[in-house]
């Protein structure tokens, strides 16, 4: 197994121009140079999944139109056809999204590896989690819990949110043209002016996407600093348990060890608390959304079908879209709590990276002296 390496560090010098991010993404970015080839294949197979997804659902979208066309025309014949459409575009979408779960734990599994390889590797050399721990140095507090966890959040969630976001691109694009082109225009009676707008349902959906990203920001520009305050309570409660058992143990009084889990189990539930209220912050704006978000479509199509110029098919068919290029507009909304998650995660390992920087540079000042 080729395992990446990184050079030594200054670690001051790094940490006082540089973000923690561009730290993690060094060594994570090495492990994908480690495997390439593998890499560029898996990217590649989960982008042109993506876009079969999106002819999917394109095809589902006009499926939509016809049956409700159908349906308002009574027109039993031509009922029955798209129900035999319906089952292959169906199976389509089962099985794309099946592969697309493959496919997307198998990247996040191997990236899992060769960041976790490379870690350890470095954490073993020459002892160096002896010397974390002897040294106290900021940032190598729990490592098992950063190495375990931390990179398996720190590279699940990006690819989740990558494929997300090239997912919510492509789908805004597509099925803009498909308001434009359904929902046509729509005169406005503007304070007695007669206000012509195109592609009206294309603003609409912009203006309401964009309302209910602000709300999700306002209410939740918290959450990724509680999240990281909650991970880091609970690795440190974890280790406070297992003192009880290390090889340290007689060092310390029982009684010492039982105040000391007690005061990191109520740090615990403290930070839980208020992740809690967090959430549920966010989860008024999530869920709002969740339910208003046809109905706004709805609304916005209402008067064209109620003047007869929009069918029940292209009303249900617009409605449909709105929703779609609404979900993907608010990437930021439903992925909200991940990207705090990953944030969280990635300040961590980046941090024990730092660490581990340091030690590295005592090591190569110490031989250098001998």
């Amino acid at each position: 197994m080729t395992t990446a390496t990184v050079g030594p560090f200054n670690h001051r010098a790094f940490s006082a121009r540089h973000p923690l991010f561009t730290r993690f993404w060094q060594s994570a970015s090495q492990s994908w140079k480690a495997r390439k080839t593998t890499f560029i294949c898996l990217g590649s197979f989960l982008v042109a999944i993506a876009l079969l997804q999106l002819l999917v659902q394109v095809l589902l979208n006009i499926w939509n139109r016809n049956f409700f066309d159908a349906l308002g025309r009574r027109d039993a014949h031509a009922l029955w056809h798209e129900v035999q459409l319906f089952l292959p575009l169906a199976a389509s979408s089962i099985l794309l999204a099946a592969t697309a779960v493959w496919g997307r734990m198998t990247t996040q599994r191997s990236w899992r590896e060769a960041l976790t390889r490379h870690v350890l590797d470095r954490w073993l050399q020459n002892d160096r989690f002896m010397r974390l721990n002897h040294h106290m140095i900021k940032g190598s507090e729990n490592p098992e819990y950063r190495i375990v966890v931390d990179i398996r959040v720190a590279t699940d969630a990006p690819v989740d949110l990558a494929l997300a976001f090239f997912s919510s691109i492509v789908t805004s694009i597509t099925f803009f043209g498909v308001l434009w082109k359904v929902g046509g225009g729509i005169e406005i009676d503007l304070f007695g002016w007669a206000l012509w707008m195109p592609g009206y349902l294309v603003f609409g959906v912009i203006a309401y996407s964009g309302a209910i990203s602000a709300l999700m920001i306002f209410f939740g520009h918290h959450l990724t600093g509680t999240i990281e305050r909650m991970n880091q309570s609970e690795a440190e409660f974890r280790a406070a348990a297992d003192a009880f058992r290390s090889e340290e143990a007689g060092k310390t009084s029982d009684a010492e060890k039982r105040r000391t889990v007690q005061v990191k189990l109520r740090a615990v539930l403290l930070w839980w608390k208020r992740f809690c209220w967090q959430l549920v912050r966010t989860t008024f704006v999530s869920h709002a959304n969740f339910l208003f978000a046809p109905v706004v479509a709805w609304f916005l199509c209402a008067p064209k079908y109620l003047a007869g110029t929009m069918s029940l098919g292209e009303l249900t068919q617009s409605a449909a879209a709105f929703v779609v290029v609404q979900g993907a507009f608010n990437w930021l909304v439903d992925n909200y709590q991940r990207v705090a998650d990953w944030r969280s995660s990635v300040h961590r390992v980046a941090t024990l990276l730092l660490a581990l920087d340091d030690v590295e540079a005592k090591e190569l000042a110490e031989s250098s002296h001998t």
